[in-house]
């Protein structure tokens, strides 16, 4: 996913107008993505990351020294009130526990006036990056529950929980993120590692399924070398 992800952070940056003389976070950072292109933008004295993973945390201590890196959850950030000029979260919120009360937590930590934005990635019309996987794995296991039904992934979804959590001057745009893979093999690696719904999913299938299931993506998919292009909601609002 990260071969997508690192095409979403300028776009989400630009769309919550970070710049420099801001102070800024990172909510659910991963590895990082979002931070360098926040780091790039501001420096990394003026960014903080929070993520509940620790493995992450140490990733991105080594990435970035300067960069201030809590451990946390975004329904409770450990930040005292209107810390920031912007709060952000990549491709976080479909995942949150209480996405209300993650977007209401960085509204608490952010300046009136300053921004509060997210994406995350359309599930439901094929757009997304993982399309033609759970349109072949429906095929494997028509009772399959995929990724359609977390939050924010229907278009204006996003946009709403934004308002639920008291975010004003709300605005969705669509951002894509364009890959280009050399073989299906490329493309089905990243599904071996068990990461993620995905992962998991093939994680549970014995050798002869994960390959039936790998089979079908290829008919799904264009002939090698190809070009998939992911969309992703992303909303903006004023604390």
């Amino acid at each position: 996913m990260g071969r997508y992800s690192s095409q979403l952070s300028h776009q989400l940056a630009d769309l919550a107008e970070v710049v420099a003389g801001q102070r800024v976070l990172d909510v659910g950072c991963g590895p990082g993505a979002l931070t360098a292109e926040l780091v790039r933008r501001v420096g990394a004295e003026a960014v903080s990351a929070v993520d509940p993973s620790e493995s992450f945390i140490a990733v991105l201590r080594e990435r970035f020294p300067a960069v201030e890196v809590e451990r946390g959850s975004a329904e409770a950030l450990p930040f005292p009130d209107r810390t920031f000029d912007g709060a952000l979260a990549q491709l976080v919120v479909h995942f949150m526990t209480d996405p209300v009360g993650g977007l209401t937590e960085m509204k608490r930590v952010t300046r009136p006036g300053g921004v509060v934005a997210a994406c995350v990635w359309s599930f439901t019309d094929g757009r997304g990056p993982l399309g033609p996987f759970w349109e072949a794995a429906h095929q494997l296991a028509p009772d399959l529950v995929d990724e359609s039904d977390l939050p924010g992934v229907r278009q204006g979804h996003l946009a709403e929980l934004f308002r639920k959590a008291g975010l004003r001057e709300v605005e969705e745009i669509t951002v894509t993120a364009t890959i280009e893979h050399a073989s299906v093999e490329d493309w089905w690696e990243p599904f071996t590692l068990g990461v993620g719904p995905a992962g998991a999913f093939v994680a549970r299938l014995d050798p002869d399924q994960q390959a039936r299931l790998r089979d079908l993506c290829r008919d799904l998919l264009p002939k090698p070398p190809f070009v998939l292009t992911a969309h992703a909601w992303a909303v903006r609002g004023m604390a």
